[in-house]
């Protein structure tokens, strides 16, 4: 048992390396979660712009999977979007983009931080987009320690954004044997998949994209003893600072 609450989050920031990740990662439970009063907020760090099949200049696929993602998460019950604008294909582990994580996250100061994993994924090698990866390293350095250490990112305590101990960080496209969590989202598996469908832009076959979906929501399910006929989502879930934490070790 990961100990992680039954009940909906208070406040959840959940970030990407491009618009669409969240919806095929957790828009289902995002979408239960905001139901339920949760505020969600996204910071998506790269602007997509490797993205999308036409030719010519980047910056309409910009401006258009933008677009794509506030529609999307106003399906999914989102608020606010950060794009950092991190360029797509070369998203890098460095302080400076640390820094910007750690300073939304004193900012919002959630009750779970979601993230891609940053570990790779050799079952679904796709699920390990270089991008991906350092979204995960960069959230989990921003966690731990830099958040919580009011002597990290000192220009940020002198401008307000004091340090703050996040309670769960939570992975999304983990790899299986990290998956210790799932979420039965049957009721809001339509939900993803219209906000799915939003980035059109990236999926020329969204029929064939829109089964290959509810065929691994189901296969979810399945793996971790839920209901024949149900959909999950599945995570792996990180306490930090939670009750049966103890400190430096």
């Amino acid at each position: 048992m990961n100990g992680f609450p039954d009940s909906a989050p208070g406040r959840v920031l959940a970030f990407a390396a491009h618009p669409d990740d969240i919806d095929f990662g957790a828009a289902g439970t995002l979408a239960a979660w905001a139901a339920q009063g949760t505020e969600i907020s996204y910071c998506i760090l790269t602007s997509g712009d490797a993205g999308g099949f036409e030719a010519g200049g980047r910056e309409d696929i910009i401006a258009r999977r933008n677009a794509e993602q506030r529609e999307a998460a106003d399906i999914v019950g989102a608020g606010e979007i950060h794009f950092l604008g991190e360029r797509d294909g070369f998203l890098s582990v460095n302080h400076e983009v640390v820094g910007k994580a750690v300073a939304l996250i004193r900012r919002v100061r959630p009750d779970v931080v979601l993230s891609m994993h940053p570990e790779r994924n050799w079952s679904r090698i796709q699920a390990s987009h270089p991008d991906h990866l350092a979204c995960g390293e960069i959230v989990t350095r921003a966690v731990y320690p830099a958040v919580e250490n009011p002597f990290a990112y000192p220009e940020l305590e002198e401008a307000g954004l004091h340090a703050y101990k996040v309670p769960w960080l939570v992975f999304y496209g983990a790899p299986r044997e990290r998956e210790n969590h799932a979420v039965d989202i049957t009721e809001e598996v339509q939900t993803k998949l219209e906000a799915i469908r939003v980035h059109a832009s990236q999926h020329p076959d969204l029929a064939g994209m829109e089964s290959a979906v509810r065929s691994f929501l189901q296969e979810n399910a399945r793996r971790h003893g839920l209901p024949e006929g149900t959909s999950a989502e599945v995570f792996h879930v990180v306490g930090v600072n939670t009750p049966a934490t103890i400190a430096g070790f």
